[in-house]
């Protein structure tokens, strides 16, 4: 019999390039950060670019080549390999290709590494299909097995650490979003405002969309983190530019712009938010997590590819919602990612927004009902091992 690797503690590493502005990263943050905290793993974080990681997690401004930070061991993968011992479970996140030395450390170990390519979260349904399936190194005697996150038992899940909901839950009875505000220095400008955060790829169809909100009845506050979008925000508002500290209005509508933070920080905000707009993956799952209405600005592909996806998760997410709240939701987050005009789009999914509140503390509950991600990760592995004898 095979002795165990995962006994005392489990070993894992996770190699990640940082691409898609830091959406990729913040995922392989989250999972290394799970492992060791909620389960006790000892966790190697492999990244390429550290100055770009330091951003959603500013301790490592100051590192190098190698820090730990919250107990993970951070390394910098350069070019060539700063060779170190294979871990346990070796991760390649987003299809990143290992390092030739490191595939050929691993296959001379006396027990071979579990090798995991962690994909890209869809809802599409060939995904239950293809979660956990093995690829023979065609040389090697390694086996690569593919891991998908995903919104169902036959997938990998979401990434969602212990204690998150209840964090979430406390912050909202305890007055957390009037903290937050004073806290940022941001006033509501008025009692049944409606508060939205802002986090998008650009957005050519901005302006009519803020010309929209500063007439409406209802007074919205948006709070835009430093990011892609700042440029068509500024053009709707007519400035030359925007940056982090900047507090403007137009009509009822008030804008304040925030500096780009860390993952806990990004956390609070959506909690603070009655709507939030998100983008690519990792803010995409935490505004799930908020229990509240959000739109998904979809990562772009070629060939409008990238509308499957969409459409693939909002069929699954509108389940259970009323036909005209659904039809609203699905055509104001079809014209935010270019199929028609945001504007245009806006009053019916506003109507639809008491609704769909309601739909979204649904789905929050049901999805967080389910092992998590770094959980059911764990449990593959086990049972690739187990299976070997």
């Amino acid at each position: 019999m095979t002795e165990n690797p995962f006994l005392s503690p489990p070993d894992y590493e996770i190699f990640c390039q940082v691409v898609d502005n830091y959406g990729d990263i913040g995922v392989c943050w989250r999972l290394a950060r799970s492992l060791v905290h909620d389960h006790g793993c000892r966790v190697r974080l492999w990244v390429d670019d550290l100055g770009a990681f330091s951003r959603l997690c500013p301790a490592l401004q100051s590192a190098s080549e190698q820090t730990v930070i919250e107990g993970v061991d951070i390394q910098r993968w350069t070019q060539p390999f700063a060779q170190l011992e294979p871990a346990a479970v070796v991760i390649e996140a987003f299809a990143c290709d290992l390092p030739a030395a490191h595939i050929e450390a691993m296959a001379a170990r006396d027990v071979a590494p579990v090798w995991i390519n962690l994909e890209y979260l869809s809802a599409e349904n060939w995904v239950s299909g293809c979660h956990g399936l093995a690829s023979p190194h065609p040389a090697l005697a390694l086996t690569k097995h593919f891991f998908f996150p995903g919104f169902d038992t036959a997938s990998g899940g979401l990434l969602r650490e212990e204690g998150l909901i209840a964090a979430r839950d406390g912050f909202r009875v305890n007055g957390g979003r009037e903290a937050w505000l004073r806290a940022n220095e941001i006033a509501l400008p008025g009692g049944n405002a409606l508060v939205v955060s802002l986090f998008a790829y650009e957005q050519a169809g901005m302006t009519d969309l803020v010309e929209l909100w500063a007439q409406s009845s209802r007074p919205m506050l948006l709070l835009v983190p430093e990011g892609r979008v700042l440029g068509d925000l500024a053009q709707a508002f007519g400035v030359r530019e925007l940056r982090a500290g900047m507090r403007l209005r137009k009509g009822t509508l008030s804008l304040a712009v925030l500096p780009f933070t860390d993952q806990d920080a990004y956390d609070r905000l959506l909690w603070a938010c009655d709507l939030n707009f998100v983008r690519g993956e990792d803010s995409f799952v935490r505004a799930q997590w908020a229990g509240k209405p959000f739109v998904w600005h979809i990562y772009a592909q070629e060939n409008e590819a990238h509308f499957d996806k969409l459409d693939a998760f909002l069929q699954r997410y509108c389940v259970g919602l009323d036909a005209a709240s659904a039809h609203a939701l699905v055509t104001f987050n079809h014209a935010w990612n270019g199929r028609g005009e945001p504007a245009a789009a806006w009053s019916a999914f506003a109507e639809a927004l008491p609704a769909i509140d309601a739909h979204a503390r649904s789905w929050e509950a049901e999805q967080s009902a389910e092992p998590d991600l770094a959980l059911r990760l764990m449990h593959f592995c086990n049972h690739i091992v187990d299976a070997r004898g």
